[in-house]
């Protein structure tokens, strides 16, 4: 027999805890978990070891790129889970975990104090106690002070009381060694300013902003639309493609496949002998009067969102400077872009699998990085999981790093889980399937979804009522109170949505059978009365007043949805982090006068700083009076032909 061969052991002296469970994590730590700044992330674990000694646990945390990890002390919540919290004050990408070890001088303590009770102390259990302040060496200077005193107290008297102070506990808990501490995995957070949480964006089409028909509107006529958004009470102005467009299998009206000379083709057929994606088109104007526009929607409290869309017409300066970058087919010629069965004859899209894709993903990076040094802030990036994940994370890391102010909207209508994915790996808002969603089952179903956890950890959900691309079924009847619906939906449901513009003038004529706009302004020149008869600018601009005055309306993973018995009416509750402002929102689904009965049982407010209250009253946010609370609720009733929503505040 042969001989078994010697293998040295490895002995595990310090692993000694199990960190478990910990909360909030994405898939293990893989991606980060999303707040903004000055919100409070409270983190939960498991934390257990062998025996019965006490245990001590710290969550830490620190900024990148910085070296030194901040601490807080964690409370046992009961079952060994613990808790703690902590405000990130800065923008920026963050890194958390918990440290636990064994509390020597506690479990001392704790023992000697039930032999006491029991008359079976001793001397050396004493001294035990003695020995552990002599080993206790990285406190700061007042714990090592108070910890020197009571060492001598003892050692000049012999009493143990000196050892059982509680300041002295306090101080070993700071000072003493931890020869069994163990550190949990690393965990990531991303912190974004305000903005990445709550908005309401406009999505406007620059080169239709001239008031005379048929002539290409410029960044002054851009400049001279701002009073009237800002009126409406949007803060983000979302700016479809103003890139020089390729005149190459330019695209005419209503997507035909030949254009006339006037024709401007479609603004997504991006890059021209006149510049690429750091280019303006020229009709539009030059890059200083588009800053001019850009410091002018700061001055009005709004900020620009530019489309990051990466395709390129056949005329873009890319495919001459970099042929590398693009596939050919088999005959040598470029391939243009499809989703079959669509065919996008006047773009092509680039190679992320060439052999040069790491300059190719330098030069995106920097398109991305020449608008921010321009003053934009925010990006809706176009079907982004048409383009690999791995680059995604790459570009928003690369610019969250210079900028950690810079938000990133992803606008990708595909699978849900490839939707999700995309807001794990860094988006800093996504697109839903809100456009269609109509039912009340399934809309309570979907907000649940989106709120509940992991996904409020990582998904923020971004409610567009209707885009350039979808006109729903439901709009096309043109009928106001549906638009008002749509509108209040969105804005209540989430804390992020947005409209795209003629939303506000009802417009609805679609190409017959299709969720697409008749003669839509992606293909041509479009000019508008923008206070043409009928339009719904006062109640959009009434719907965002409510949403600025209650941070109840400003997050949307505190929903509740109440039991409101009409099927055609759906209504939930929202309360802001200290449930000092808890709203109300009741809307009709369907035309018809509706009469129901409100439950309002087990809502409650925190009046001040007091404890949280029944609410006893509602204030109506869109007229004004007050009406009591009776029997756990309220009797109302809605005329969607007047108006389809009620908004109230909940008053204790």
């Amino acid at each position: 027999m042969l001989p078994r061969p010697h293998h040295a052991m490895s002995v595990p002296v310090k692993q000694a805890f199990h960190i478990e469970e910990i909360f909030p994590s994405i898939d293990c730590g893989r991606f980060a978990v999303k707040r903004i700044v000055g919100e409070t992330v409270e983190v939960w674990a498991d934390i257990y070891r062998h025996g019965h000694d006490v245990v001590a646990a710290d969550l830490i945390w620190r900024r990148e790129p910085e070296s030194d990890w901040q601490r807080t002390a964690m409370i046992h919540h009961g079952n060994d889970r613990w808790v703690a919290s902590f405000v990130p004050e800065k923008t920026g990408r963050y890194s958390y975990a918990i440290e636990a070890w064994t509390d020597e001088f506690a479990t001392w303590r704790h023992g000697f104090e039930q032999k006491r009770k029991a008359n079976v102390a001793t001397e050396v259990d004493a001294m035990e106690g003695a020995s552990l302040l002599t080993r206790a060496l990285s406190g700061g200077q007042e714990a090592t002070g108070k910890i020197a005193r009571a060492c001598e107290i003892f050692l000049q008297s012999g009493k143990c009381e000196s050892l059982l102070a509680d300041d002295l506990k306090k101080a070993m808990a700071e000072g003493q060694d931890r020869a069994d501490l163990t550190r949990s995995k690393p965990l990531t957070l991303t912190v974004d300013r305000p903005k990445a949480r709550c908005s309401s964006w406009y999505e406007m089409v620059p080169r239709s902003q001239s008031p005379q028909p048929g002539q290409h509107g410029t960044w002054n006529d851009c400049i001279n639309r701002l009073p009237d958004i800002q009126a409406m009470g949007f803060d983000v102005i979302y700016l479809t493609p103003i890139h020089p467009i390729g005149g190459t299998n330019r695209k005419g009206r209503n997507n035909s496949l030949k254009a006339s000379d006037a024709e401007p083709g479609s603004f997504y057929a991006i890059g021209s002998h006149e510049g690429g994606h750091d280019a303006i088109h020229p009709q539009l104007g030059s890059l200083n009067e588009f800053r001019r526009f850009v410091a002018a929607c700061v001055a009005a409290g709004m900020e620009v969102a530019l489309d990051f869309a990466i395709q390129c017409s056949p005329d873009h300066p890319w495919l001459k400077q970099h042929p590398e970058w693009f596939k050919r087919r088999p005959d040598g010629s470029m391939k243009y872009a499809e989703n079959p069965p669509k065919k996008y004859e006047d773009i092509v899209n680039v190679d992320f699998e060439s052999d040069d894709a790491e300059e190719l993903y330098r030069a995106l990076r920097d398109v991305v990085l020449f608008w921010v040094s321009q003053g934009v802030k925010i990006f809706r990036v176009d079907n982004p999981h048409t383009k690999p994940f791995r680059f995604w994370e790459w570009l928003i890391k690369e610019v969250q790093a210079r900028d950690p102010d810079v938000l990133f909207l992803s606008e990708a209508f595909t699978r849900p889980k490839v939707m999700k994915g995309l807001a794990k790996l860094g988006f800093t808002q996504s697109y839903t399937y809100f456009t269609w969603r109509t039912e009340r089952w399934e809309i309570e179903q979907y907000v649940n979804e989106l709120t509940g956890y992991p996904e409020r950890e990582f998904y923020r959900p971004n409610f567009f009522v209707s885009t350039p691309d979808i006109l729903p079924f439901h709009l096309q009847r043109g009928e106001p109170w549906t638009f008002k619906t749509r509108l209040a939906l969105a804005a209540t449901l989430s804390s992020n949505y947005g409209i795209y513009n003629g939303f506000e003038l009802l417009e609805h004529e679609p190409i017959p059978g299709r969720e697409e706009y008749l003669n839509s302004e992606k293909y041509e020149l479009k000019s508008r009365d923008w206070d043409k008869p009928g339009n719904i600018k006062p109640y959009i601009a009434q719907i965002n007043r409510i949403r600025r005055e209650n941070p109840a309306l400003q997050q949307t993973s505190a929903i509740r949805f109440l039991p409101v018995e009409d099927s055609s009416v759906i209504a939930y509750v929202k309360h802001s982090a200290d449930q000092t402002n808890v709203v109300v929102t009741i809307i009709a689904l369907t035309g018809g006068f509706r009469e129901f009965w409100l439950p309002l049982g087990d809502v409650q407010v925190r009046l001040g700083h007091g404890d949280l209250k029944p609410v006893t009253a509602l204030e109506n946010l869109k007229s004004g009076p007050t009406s009591p609370v009776a029997y756990g609720g309220m009797r109302l009733w809605i005329d969607p032909i007047h108006d389809p929503v009620l908004i109230f505040r909940c008053l204790g």
